[in-house]
């Protein structure tokens, strides 16, 4: 049962106003009921006033109510009037039922109180956990969550500061450890702040703990089973890779080493004539090339995929960037226009990484359109640089734009054509995006393909180069 100590200074207070309030109003209706009813059966006016005071501020706030109400029902109501007196036997029966009446009435309007007030502390409870739930089990990391969490059941339970720790914590001087179970093992603790009443801890002990173990075990149980989808998904990765490398190991490893030994043998022959030889000289110089730039790419891939291509920027020109990837690319210097407008500033990035990956984009645009040369542009925009590589070639159909970055994959007609390894788009991609930049396709079938690049632009330093 309630007790006056667990009210507060200003609780007791106003409940104490409001009871001398209840029964000066309940005394006065009795008045002027009197002429309606016998005055004997009036007392159960008073019953609302301690119905009142009991359900709101418990008990024994409820009794003392009670008392009052039969002090004040026999001065005032029952003879001999303005003394507490009585001088008729049934008036006394009639204070004695009421008094018991009253009482009886307040103790069953402070269970009604107790019961609503855990009812109201089990529903909150149930949303506690409904929230920690949704925070803990929501997918993201377990460790930001663990900091929401517990700044919920902070708010929850009106404590200055919560905590939710993985492993075993032990109580210091500022705060009290429950340890958090899944069996036998400790897989947490939950740290409450040592300042609080006793009973804010013993219901965190005794209500919060339990279903708070049972989340951090599934919170737990879900990063596990994730890293075992993360670590399936990698390994089938790297058979889809290994599959891919043997695959570009058979036909375009391959390829160039059967034209350069092909090549090799008539060149020990005295009878060819100067003109054969260089030819056949062209022939392994070309596919050697075609070899070196296959290996630079296949070495490329293998650390993108390893994350282990870290940029060393430096303020580079684009405009030497892109003659240097036109070399590296093989390429005439008449297969390629470069029109870099005069207000490109210097850009922070790699260059030996940019000129890989403009490379690889002049290779794979020149391929599909070796009749017209390869358009190269550059322009700032905002805070921001755009190049284009565009080509007059065939297009890509829609359904392929999106797959033509990943590794190894080739559309349908270099498949049909055994041409390209599927490795120049991803590593343009990696190289440009291990540089802050983006990169997209866009074609009209049938008519073009332009590859977007956008690098972020820095404000240049007075001493950088011009």
């Amino acid at each position: 049962m309630a007790s006056l100590t667990h009210l507060s200074g200003r609780d007791w207070l106003t409940g104490t106003a409001v009871a001398v309030v209840a029964v000066t109003v309940t005394t006065l209706a009795v008045f002027a009921l009197r002429d309606i009813a016998p005055v004997t059966s009036l007392g159960v006016v008073y019953l609302l006033a301690v119905l009142l005071v009991a359900s709101r501020w418990g008990i024994w706030l409820g009794i003392a109510t009670a008392i009052a109400s039969a002090a004040a029902f026999n001065w005032f109501h029952l003879p001999p009037t303005g003394h507490f007196s009585i001088a008729k036997g049934e008036n006394w029966v009639a204070l004695v039922v009421f008094l018991v009446t009253a009482i009886v009435a307040s103790h069953l309007a402070e269970r009604a109180r107790t019961r609503t007030s855990e009812a109201e502390q089990r529903r909150g409870e149930a949303d506690l956990a409904a929230e920690m739930a949704r925070v803990l089990l929501r997918g993201n990391e377990l460790t930001p969550s663990l900091s929401d969490a517990a700044r919920g059941l902070a708010v929850a339970l009106d404590l200055p500061s919560a905590s939710i720790e993985l492993g075993a914590h032990a109580s210091d001087d500022r705060n009290v450890a429950f340890p958090l179970r899944e069996g036998s093992a400790q897989i947490g603790t939950l740290l409450v702040a040592r300042d609080v009443p006793e009973a804010t801890l013993t219901r965190a002990r005794e209500r919060v703990v339990p279903a708070l173990e049972a989340l951090l075990a599934a919170a737990l149980e879900r990063d596990r089973l994730l890293a075992d989808v993360v670590e399936t998904a990698a390994l089938r990765r790297s058979d889809v890779v290994k599959t891919a490398l043997l695959r570009a190991v058979s036909h375009d490893l391959r390829s160039p080493l059967t034209a350069i030994l092909a090549a090799a043998d008539p060149l020990d022959d005295g009878h060819i004539d100067a003109a054969e030889r260089h030819e056949l000289a062209a022939v392994v110089r070309d596919e050697g090339n075609r070899l070196s730039r296959l290996i630079d790419n296949l070495l490329d891939l293998t650390r993108l995929e390893a994350g282990a291509a870290d940029p060393r920027p430096d303020w580079v020109s684009l405009d030497e960037v892109f003659v240097a990837a036109v070399d590296d690319a093989g390429l005439l210097p008449e297969r390629v226009q470069i029109q870099v407008r005069d207000d490109v500033p210097l850009v922070r990035a790699d260059a030996a990484q940019l000129q890989r990956a403009i490379s690889n984009l002049l290779s794979n645009s020149a391929r599909y359109a070796p009749e017209h040369p390869v358009l190269v542009r550059a322009w700032p925009l905002h805070n921001r640089v755009v190049v284009r590589v565009i080509d007059r070639g065939p297009g890509i159909p829609p359904g392929e734009r999106e797959h033509v970055f990943e590794p190894f994959y080739r559309t349908g007609s270099d498949r049909a054509a055994h041409r390209g390894s599927g490795l120049g788009l991803a590593i343009a991609r990696g190289f440009v995006e291990a540089n802050r930049g983006r990169i997209w396709v866009e074609s009209l079938p049938g008519q073009s393909t332009s590859f977007v690049i956008e690098l972020p632009l820095e404000p240049v330093p007075a001493r950088a180069p011009a």
